[in-house]
């Protein structure tokens, strides 16, 4: 989920990302170990914020202007991991059935080497630039364009995150609702229709929540998250070794299977030949370009990376750097093992969101059931705190000098869910969500920004230098990457349009 899909630490899930400035909009009161969202400095003139803190300096000035940071290692690791698990992980599965276990292997590898070299980049220039806020890092480069490109980026990728966290409510609830009510026949039946329901959970849970000007408990529904994520890795890693994978004229390899499962639909449609239950390496078709826009909006973390670096205690680049390395290193082996036993369950029959897929085979599991309503439970509570950083950054650049006024807060919340359901209604799967926040937001996230704010802010190093020339291939490569994926996808959509795909 990345996570994603977001801005998701301590206080926000992937899983995902979002703009962290301090405006009337809210309030957040936190316990001392969770990453702060506002900045410590926004009252400072950011032509004068001197950060750096570089040890020569004296430690009585780094404690002086700038707060000693709170939060131990060990909380910061799982900070950073929270902000980079989120839904993303459940289209994993579907990029490795698209490109074989090997290429997803090199692709897995690649991005998130290239995701911990931007962040390597990222906390370079936040101690160059003296600003711990993206959009100011954006700001201080290129003006006003830079600021909105940083704060463009985040709002795009948080309402990617958003849409994500409803397809869930829209795939997954009809589901759990059929199986609680034991309902066979769903045809007709309003409540099992998955475009009322996310219009109904929006309304009654996430609308009066999202009004809200203190997030409060909703929090740790990060943690909550993560947790659930666990729980869907364990769970599919169990599943591999219970679903029988079908032979060519539709039997079932293992004939001990509960007779409660449906495979009766599985069969009918995923039987093709009797080699579909081999895993194949190297795979090159017309999905296969989504692999990289998932892989890139699974490991989007970057505008929480420098919160949870203001909070670090003992703060040090070298030591965030580790931070960064264990966490993405743990993300890295449960991308890869949740993408792993998935598609070897199903093999090139996996759906778009991995879930989703199990309810052709098992729809009356009670350990399926039980995910299903954790992770319902968690993407409905994480929705509006996602809302909460899309909201405060359109309200700092429309009316950041007016007061706050709650027709204001209200019409812009509602604006916004309401944009986000139509996106979930409108849009035919997660896999063009997954695919065009990860080629566009998410690209500009990880490899364009990080980069061009290095190349302009750090002054010490000249450009002849290996680092700003790394920088400058990895810049070019992020365009690359995103003009390529974007142009791949939507070659991809109307091809589909033009065979009645869409």
């Amino acid at each position: 989920m990345k996570k994603a899909e977001m801005g998701r630490f301590s206080i926000s899930p992937d899983e995902d990302s979002s703009s962290y400035s301090s405006n009337s909009d809210f309030n957040y009161s936190y316990p001392t170990k969770q990453a702060a969202l506002k900045s410590h400095y926004a009252d400072v003139d950011p032509e004068n914020q001197n950060f750096l803190l570089e040890s020569n300096l004296g430690k009585k000035k780094y404690e002086t202007d700038f707060h000693p940071g709170t939060t131990s290692f060990g909380m910061s690791v799982f900070n950073l991991s929270n902000a980079i698990v989120g839904s993303g992980i459940l289209g994993l599965s579907y990029a490795m059935a698209n490109t074989g276990i090997a290429l997803f292997i090199i692709l897995l590898t690649f991005v998130s080497i290239f995701s911990l070299y931007s962040v390597h980049l990222l906390l370079k220039t936040a101690n160059e630039g003296g600003s711990l806020l993206y959009e100011q890092l954006g700001h201080k480069a290129f003006g006003l364009f830079g600021k909105l490109a940083a704060s463009g980026s985040i709002t795009i990728q948080n309402i990617g995150a958003m849409s994500s966290y409803l397809f869930i409510v829209k795939y997954e609830l009809p589901l759990v609702i059929q199986a609680l009510m034991n309902i066979e026949d769903k045809n007709g039946v309003w409540y099992l229709n998955g475009d009322y329901l996310v219009l109904l959970v929006s309304l009654v849970l996430i609308l009066p929540l999202s009004l809200l000007r203190n997030l409060g408990y909703l929090g740790y529904t990060s943690g909550l998250s993560l947790l659930c994520m666990v729980f869907f890795l364990i769970v599919v890693i169990c599943k591999k070794f219970q679903i029988p994978c079908p032979t060519e004229d539709g039997s079932i390899l293992n004939e001990t299977m509960n007779s409660t499962l449906a495979l009766a639909p599985y069969l009918a449609s995923n039987v093709t030949n009797a080699g579909s239950c081999q895993p194949r390496y190297f795979i090159f078709n017309s999905q296969t370009v989504y692999a990289v826009p998932i892989l890139t909006f699974s490991f989007v973390c970057h505008p929480a990376v420098l919160p949870i670096y203001e909070e670090l205690k003992g703060r040090s680049r070298r030591r965030m750097m580790s931070v960064s390395k264990i966490s993405f290193f743990a993300m890295f082996l449960m991308y890869l093992l949740a993408a792993l036993f998935g598609y070897l369950t199903f093999y090139e029959h996996v759906e778009s969101e991995l879930l989703h897929t199990y309810s052709s085979v098992m729809k009356t599991d009670v350990l399926l059931l039980v995910v299903r309503l954790a992770v319902l439970m968690a993407v409905t509570l994480t929705v509006p705190v996602v809302i909460f950083p899309i909201r405060s950054s359109i309200t700092h650049l429309l009316c950041a000098a007016k007061d706050f006024s709650w027709w204001r807060h209200s019409l812009i919340t509602v604006s916004i869910l309401a944009f986000t359901n139509l996106l979930v209604i409108f849009v035919p799967t997660i896999r063009d969500i997954f695919g065009f926040i990860g080629a566009s937001a998410a690209a500009m996230l990880i490899f364009i920004l990080p980069s061009a704010f290095y190349i302009k802010l750090v002054k010490k190093e000249p450009m002849r230098s290996v680092q700003k020339i790394g920088a400058v291939f990895f810049l070019m490569s992020g365009v690359v990457v995103m003009i390529g994926s974007m142009a791949l996808i939507v070659l991809d959509w109307v091809h589909d349009a033009s065979a009645g795909g869409h």
